[in-house]
Formats: C-alpha cells, sequence, structure tokens
C-alpha cells in the first residue's frame, strides 16, 4: 500500500542520504531470514557488555570481523566470525550508488567511490520493543568510508547528531522497514543513535512475526 504522506529520498544532512523502502518486501524476507541465520551459534547473536560494566540492550551479531568495545577481532567464543557474504557488499555498492546520486557531497567525497566499495563488516543489530541505543559515534574503523544502514520490522527513530559532541544540534528520522541510510562525508564520524522503537509496524509479509527492529550496517574497517 501506497504511504498516505509520501516519503522523498533526501539528503537529512551534508554526507547523509535517506532513501525509503530501498529494499522491497522480498529483499526485506531475505535478509530477515539471513539474519535468522546468523544468529544461531557459534559466533551467534548476543548482547554486548561494555568497559563500564553495562550491557547494551540491543542484540549483536558480526560478520566479517567481531566487534567488541572498543576494536575488531576475527574470532569470538573462541570460533571465527561469521563470514561476510558477496551478496552483502553488492548490495552496499548499490545502495552508496544510489545515496552519491542524491548528495553532491558524497559525491565529491573521494572516500564515496560506489564501484571501489568493498565493505568487510556488517552489525547485525536487534531491537525488541524497549532496545535503546545511545549517541555514539562510528570511529573503531581506520577508514573513513560511508557507513551503509538497512532497516527492516518496526519503525525505529534514529537521531542523528553532529561530529563534535552528544548535544544539539541533533535531529530525529524515523527508519521504517527497508528504509536505507548513508552517512558519510562531513557527517561519517556524527553522534547517532536510536531513540525508540515503535511497536507493530513491521510489515506483515517479511518473516518477523513477533516483531522487533533488525538493523544492519556495513562499513569498512580498513584493517588487512
Amino acid at each position: 500500500m501506497d504511504a498516505l504522506i509520501p516519503r522523498p529520498s533526501r539528503e537529512v544532512a551534508p554526507g547523509v542520504v535517506h532513501v525509503p523502502g530501498w529494499l522491497d518486501e522480498a529483499a526485506q524476507a531475505r535478509l530477515v531470514e539471513a539474519c535468522r541465520g546468523w544468529a544461531r551459534p557459534p559466533a551467534g547473536m548476543r548482547r554486548v557488555r561494555l568497559p563500564g560494566g553495562g550491557v547494551m540492550s540491543v542484540r549483536t551479531v558480526c560478520l566479517g570481523w567481531h566487534w567488541e568495545p572498543y576494536r575488531y577481532v576475527r574470532q569470538v567464543d573462541g570460533v571465527p566470525v561469521k563470514a561476510f557474504p558477496e551478496w552483502l557488499a553488492e548490495w552496499g555498492r548499490r545502495a552508496l550508488r544510489d545515496a552519491v546520486a542524491l548528495s553532491p557531497v558524497l559525491a565529491s567525497d573521494a572516500e564515496s567511490d560506489a564501484e571501489a566499495y568493498e565493505p568487510d563488516v556488517a552489525l547485525v543489530n536487534f531491537y525488541d520493543a524497549e532496545a535503546r541505543m545511545g549517541l555514539h559515534q562510528d570511529r573503531d574503523e581506520r577508514s573513513r568510508a560511508p557507513v551503509v544502514s538497512f532497516s527492516v520490522g518496526d519503525t525505529g527513530v534514529f537521531r542523528l547528531g553532529n561530529p563534535e559532541s552528544r548535544g544539539r544540534p541533533w535531529r530525529d528520522v524515523p527508519l521504517e522497514s527497508g528504509d536505507l541510510l548513508v552517512f558519510g562525508g562531513p557527517n561519517r564520524l556524527a553522534f547517532h543513535g536510536v531513540t525508540r522503537i515503535v511497536p507493530g509496524t513491521a510489515p506483515s509479509g517479511i518473516g518477523l512475526v513477533d516483531g522487533g527492529r533488525l538493523n544492519v550496517t556495513l562499513r569498512v574497517t580498513g584493517l588487512s
């Protein structure tokens, strides 16, 4: 069904592009099924414990490299991290190509060459209705190539801040199922997070029978 109020593709901030509905329902269902497999042990989905002792409310599984605060490693629980699939990298290149077409800032950024984009890590985060993600920067990568983010399931309210601090200015962008978000250029290191999940908004035909939100972010680590 078409949205009552259209959501146009747009550059939310310099180097940050939002493309609603970039993944069709079949692609969303494929991603849900893939995430179900990635979530299984070994090296499966878990809650990350932070150095201060806190535990993140989202559950995470990594592909290619395992992220632990605040570094990337090749093993988790003594076994290799799950492989990063080439089809997901190809989705990343297509997504970046579409984002660059909408952003003069990305188009002028040497790090945003879609044809050369080779993401080697994916963070798969699952949000239940109570999960949140505090404002943070994605700065553990040596590369400053853009981050490509796919959302599937319940709507999540994404808060995009600024590169200098966790304070204002920020803006909130609702990310619905199938939405693409790319951030790079001057906002590659912008603070960002997820302030809330809107339960009951996931499409019925994608396989998330109990709801929740899946977010898959692709990155280039710059590690050998």
